[in-house]
């Protein structure tokens, strides 16, 4: 996924921040990726598909890492850099694929760092939940809440998520986990540019690693579109069941259809309320270049961190989740360097000696 919508903005911040760095630009066509390549210079384009065997190998010789933005549905890619010690960041897998892939990994154990950055916006959210967590104490619930702005560019693995808007999935509540619909529980949420947006229930992979990695009791994730009436009718279509009609894969086109935009570009928005036994954090994070830009933000955040780039040793090899930053402050830092702007107000008790 080296030159698409994400990829591609990923690709310049790497440049932009590490000028040495050797470049292999990879995707499922050779021109464009060897375009972006000669754009960016010091860099090369070929082509990779992801499903094949020998993916790893059309790479041209061991690379110091395999940054994979573009679906890999049946782990064949992740799996032979797994085998051959080469260290992976993956920010594509939904809850359940990533559950599954994790489960894979255990039978498997892999020979080098796996940094498994599915949570949304390349693992940006529970980042900075955990940076939160320093401040809060032991995680009792953990409230986000996206705007999703319509008119934004999206690649065709961004809108993934609508195939799943029909299916329930599992969340952490009060420590214990059930089943939820997605589109149901609505709230009223206002974000730092003091406009209310109605919110719903989103299956996304933080709702599974926060309660593992960071002990958090309730988490939650919901999602609404810049466009009321976007989400209030994909509400309805949840309501009367044609959502789950729609799951068929003839549909898939349609189903996209629903949220596919513009692609002009608009802003990226989401907060946090993390509330933890010392008090309660309020995250508030806005990006003026879009969702787009954001994730390819969080996936360089993952790149660096996997390549020991961010001041810290590289992680040793087994699998890993965002919430494993060991300088969440360094994350500020490069969202600032970003331009992604960043609001962190903090309500803390007096700690008792």
């Amino acid at each position: 996924g080296g030159y698409g919508v994400v990829g591609a903005q990923l690709a310049g911040l790497l440049r932009e921040r590490h000028p040495d760095l050797p470049l292999l630009i990879a995707g499922r066509r050779e021109a464009p990726a060897r375009e972006l390549a000669a754009r960016l210079g010091g860099a090369e384009g070929v082509a990779l598909e992801v499903r094949s065997p020998g993916a790893l190998a059309a790479l041209g010789g061991r690379p110091r890492a395999v940054l994979s933005l573009v679906n890999d549905p049946d782990d064949v890619l992740l799996m032979a850099a797994s085998r051959d010690g080469v260290p992976v960041l993956d920010i594509t897998r939904w809850t359940s694929r990533m559950m599954a892939t994790v489960l894979r990994l255990s039978g498997a154990p892999p020979r080098a760092p796996v940094l498994l950055g599915s949570a949304w916006m390349a693992g940006l959210v529970p980042r900075l939940v955990a940076l939160a967590a320093e401040r809060v104490g032991r995680l009792e619930r953990v409230e986000v809440a996206i705007r999703f702005a319509l008119a934004d560019q999206a690649g065709p693995d961004s809108l993934e998520y609508m195939d799943r808007l029909g299916l329930s999935y599992e969340v952490t509540e009060d420590g214990r986990e059930r089943q939820v619909l997605p589109l149901t529980d609505g709230r009223r949420v206002t974000f730092s540019d003091g406009r209310a947006t109605r919110v719903f229930r989103l299956d996304t992979p933080e709702q599974a690693t926060l309660p593992r990695v960071l002990g958090a009791r309730t988490v939650t994730t919901r999602l609404g579109f810049d466009s009321g009436s976007a989400t209030w009718t994909l509400v309805v279509l949840q309501r009367l069941g044609i959502l789950r009609l729609l799951q068929h894969p003839r549909w898939t086109a349609l189903r996209r259809s629903l949220l596919t935009g513009s692609n002009t570009g608009g802003e990226a928005a989401w907060v946090a309320d993390v509330e933890g036994e010392r008090g309660h954090v309020r995250i508030e994070v806005v990006d003026p270049k879009g969702q787009a830009h954001l994730t390819a933000v969080g996936a360089l955040l993952g790149a660096e961190r996997l390549l020991g780039l961010d001041g810290a040793p590289p992680p040793p090899a087994g699998v890993w989740f965002p919430e494993h930053e060991p300088r969440p402050e360094q994350t500020l830092a490069t969202l600032g360097a970003c331009g992604v702007e960043v609001r962190i107000d903090a309500s803390l008790a007096r700690e008792v000696a």
